[in-house]
């Protein structure tokens, strides 16, 4: 007998959240073991249940569905995560595309269409609505030149390297972004290992030299 897929959704809003589970977790095949109503909590939710895939919201507190999306598939390559949002505009469905997410979907998809993502981006599988073919082209189509300066970084991280570029202390940067400073902390480590820089000035003179932290 073949296991079921091991289901976690998370959605900031209760009476969404809990209806899904309740329409998805009765289906064969189909076994929902967590619920989190924040990307944090989704996050800390998938490495204690270790669930095949991830329904995730895009606006959530504390942290939002495509941050988590990035921690969750960096933590857990092997867990598909389907991204159920209200809305479909272009920077949503590319940032969540390029976080790793295998699926993009409508909150207003049947529940058929919902079943077969689910199962589709646990074997592997991409799910996107064909009026997304022509977006989703663009962006797995190989770029021609580096979007960034330091293609190693994440985008958060290059985003924290041109404030550290621009003077800004971790607390500064903390505040800019909202983000904790312990956050800040683990990030410019990741920096610093990623691009083999020696300490902080070394890594503000590369940042500079390559045009981040310039106003």
């Amino acid at each position: 007998m073949t296991d079921p897929i091991r289901l976690l959704i998370a959605d900031d809003h209760p009476v969404f959240r809990d209806g899904l589970a309740s329409l998805l977790d009765p289906l064969p095949g189909i076994e929902v073991v967590a619920r989190a109503s924040d990307g944090a909590e989704a996050v800390a939710m998938v490495e204690e249940h270790q669930p095949d895939v991830v329904i995730m919201d895009v606006q959530m507190p504390v942290m939002n569905g495509i941050d988590a999306t990035r921690a969750v598939v960096a933590a857990h390559p092997g867990t598909g995560v389907l991204v159920l949002t209200m809305g479909e505009d272009d920077g949503t469905v590319l940032s969540a595309l390029r976080a790793g997410a295998r699926g993009y979907l409508r909150k207003g998809a049947e529940q058929d269409e919902i079943v077969r993502a689910v199962s589709t981006v646990h074997g592997g599988g991409v799910v996107f609505g064909a009026s997304l073919a022509a977006r989703i082209s663009e962006v797995l189509a190989p770029p021609s030149r580096p979007d960034r300066p330091f293609p190693e970084l994440t985008e958060r991280e290059t985003e924290i390297l041109d404030l550290i570029a621009a003077g800004r202390n971790n607390g500064q940067i903390a505040q800019t972004l909202f983000l904790s400073p312990k956050t800040i902390r683990n990030n410019i480590t990741s920096i610093l290992s990623k691009l083999q820089a020696t300490d902080r000035a070394d890594v503000i003179i590369r940042a500079r030299d390559a045009g981040l932290g310039r106003d």
